[in-house]
């Protein structure tokens, strides 16, 4: 028997420039462990990282084509769910959906969900991700909206008390075959993210070869539960190269992704690796490149970590980024909605006689 859910009396509106105090205070409640809020649940693993300072909204980076929902009740505001819209995809993804509430949070979450899924629809939106613990029903929630579950992550945090290493050599980068990404690689980028990952997650994310020539400006590649936060970050790419260089001299054992943090918040590290690929030294690397970034005369910025989220079938990335001082702090499960009917694509097959 399908379960009713009550109605609550609030109504589901835009957000407005005289809410941001309260959202502010919405997003900061919901991030604790109290009885009535709910939260996406990204990683809160005690103070040193918490969802509200990972994916704070400053004014100046809310983008024209993003959207904020909040529910209000008897003039006060108890829910809001924030999403950024990918304009080149046409893909939504939800960063926030805070309730607080006794009773009714669950379904203040369910009324916001469903406006985002009516408003995407009357923009064509292609896809809808999200990113969530599978606590306070969160899982339970987007599948009743038509969500279905695809992958999971572990989210690796290195603290700052940890000092990080020295910022390598050209001569020491070019003997282990490491270099800035380029836009010429985006074919063997694409080939490269093949070979990595599960053909199902291929048809599922349905990344193309010009996703990876937008590489660089289109921080949505690699995909990650943590790409909301490169908006706050400077972001660069590099690649190892093959050892054999493959049948063409382009092949590439594996990607990495560095964002170095402007704002309060851990830098990134994004890996991506063929199975038989070993990337200890190119995370030695990375966490090289953020050492140096960090310490750039004026340009110096606090440490407040480093990041990393490694998806389960990207294994034994996460072991070398265990033995790099990195600790596995949550694991986040990751969601689709598909809103366009997938047909056969055309193909030639062979003929036949009758």
């Amino acid at each position: 028997m399908t379960e009713v859910r009550p109605r609550t009396p609030g109504k589901v509106r835009a957000a407005r420039l005289t809410d941001l105090a309260a959202l502010g205070e919405l997003s900061r409640l919901a991030q604790s462990d109290a009885a009535n809020t709910r939260s996406l649940g990204l990683p809160v693993s005690g103070p040193p990282i918490g969802v509200f300072s990972l994916f704070r909204l400053p004014l100046g980076a809310f983008r024209p084509h993003d959207l904020m929902y909040v529910y209000e009740e008897d003039g006060r505001i108890a829910g809001l769910v924030r999403v950024e819209r990918e304009a080149v995809r046409d893909e939504w993804t939800v960063v926030e959906l805070d309730a607080v509430g006794l009773t009714n949070a669950g379904d203040i979450r369910y009324r916001l969900v469903q406006q985002l899924l009516r408003e995407g629809s009357k923009r064509a939106a292609a896809r809808f991700h999200v990113a969530c613990a599978d606590t306070n029903d969160n899982v339970e929630l987007f599948m009743q909206a038509g969500f279905m579950r695809y992958g999971e992550e572990h989210i690796l945090f290195r603290p700052a008390s940890r000092p990080l290493p020295e910022a390598w050599t050209e001569q020491r980068a070019h003997a282990c075959r490491i270099r800035p990404t380029t836009q010429q690689d985006s074919l063997a980028l694409n080939r490269l993210y093949v070979a990595a990952t599960p053909h199902p997650i291929q048809r599922l994310e349905a990344v193309r070869l010009a996703d990876w020539e937008r590489q660089g400006t289109h921080w949505r590649v690699p995909r990650s539960s943590l790409a909301p936060i490169l908006r706050f970050a400077d972001v660069e790419a590099f690649a190892q190269e093959a050892r054999s260089g493959g049948k063409d001299g382009t092949a590439l054992d594996a990607l990495l992704q560095v964002g170095v943090a402007k704002e309060d918040q851990p830098h990134y590290l994004k890996v991506l690796a063929r199975p038989e690929a070993d990337v200890s030294d190119l995370i030695d690397y990375g966490l090289g490149v953020i050492a140096a970034r960090m310490a750039r005369g004026a340009d110096q910025r606090r440490d407040h970590g480093v990041i990393a989220p490694v998806r389960t079938y990207e294994s034994p990335i996460d072991r070398r980024l265990e033995e790099a001082d990195f600790d596995s702090i949550a694991s986040v499960t990751l969601l689709m909605k598909e809103t366009l009917v997938r047909v056969a694509e055309p193909a030639l097959v062979p003929a036949g006689v009758r």
